[in-house]
């Protein structure tokens, strides 16, 4: 007779409330009491059987009451049900149950399985719906941008144009009061041939451009003529 502590190992296979079977696997550390050590030599023959009947006896009673999910919330309890139930009977057979733990809980792989491809769903659908959300911030924070530089450059044109405005109604004023006897339409006359030919001075300028054709015709076979030499210049 050995005073130590020992370990028993007990596998269950029973079934949950929602029909799913599983494989508790329960530990027992035990030792004999030395006060009782009379009762526990010959009070029974193999308490390690003793053991193993009430803990298969205490979880089939419990985990039938409990769905899967349930059962792994729960290992501590049960592990105290059956402790409290083996104090209770193996005490006066010299037992003292030191600890009792629930190690393993083992679903059938199917439902492992089963169990696997609902949690991946689960995340998959979050992943998406993240995703999704992060592109509609995209969007959403593209359109305000996109918005807002068109305002802001709307907002320069507006001011490049009002100081054009500006600038053509001061050169007016000057123009007007520096040289007698011109009015304001020859001034504004004066400014937009400026422009004009500022603007073929720039077209000229351009490395694409070969020929600059300007309109000035009289006749009508200058017309003509005009359009025979920009027609083979466009080949």
């Amino acid at each position: 007779m050995s005073y130590r502590v020992q370990q028993l190992d007990v596998r269950v296979e029973t079934k949950t409330l929602d029909n799913v079977f599983i494989t508790a696997v329960v530990s027992i550390q035990f030792q004999v009491l030395q006060e009782k050590v009379y009762e526990a030599f010959y009070a029974l023959s193999d308490p390690r059987r003793q053991i193993t009947a009430h803990v298969f006896d205490v979880l089939r009673a419990e985990l039938p009451n409990l769905e899967l999910d349930s059962v792994f919330e729960a290992k501590e309890e049960l592990a105290l049900t059956v402790k409290g139930a083996l104090s209770a009977t193996m005490g006066k057979y010299g037992y003292q149950i030191m600890q009792v733990l629930i190690t393993d809980l083992d679903p059938d792989q199917r439902v492992k399985n089963a169990m696997n491809e609902i949690n991946s769903s689960k995340r998959l659908k979050y992943a998406v719906a993240e995703r999704a959300e992060g592109e509609k911030i995209l969007k959403v924070k593209s359109a305000e941008a996109e918005a807002e530089a068109k305002y802001l450059s709307g907002v320069g044109v507006a001011k490049q144009r009002k100081a054009i405005v500006d600038g053509l109604k001061s050169s007016i004023v000057d123009f007007t009061e520096g040289v007698k006897g011109t009015t304001s339409k020859d001034t504004l006359d004066l400014l937009l041939l400026t422009q004009y030919f500022d603007c073929i001075k720039d077209v000229g300028s351009d490395k694409r451009c070969k020929t600059t054709f300007i309109p000035a015709s009289k006749t009508m076979g200058d017309n003509l003529r005009s359009s025979l030499i920009q027609a083979e210049m466009a080949k």
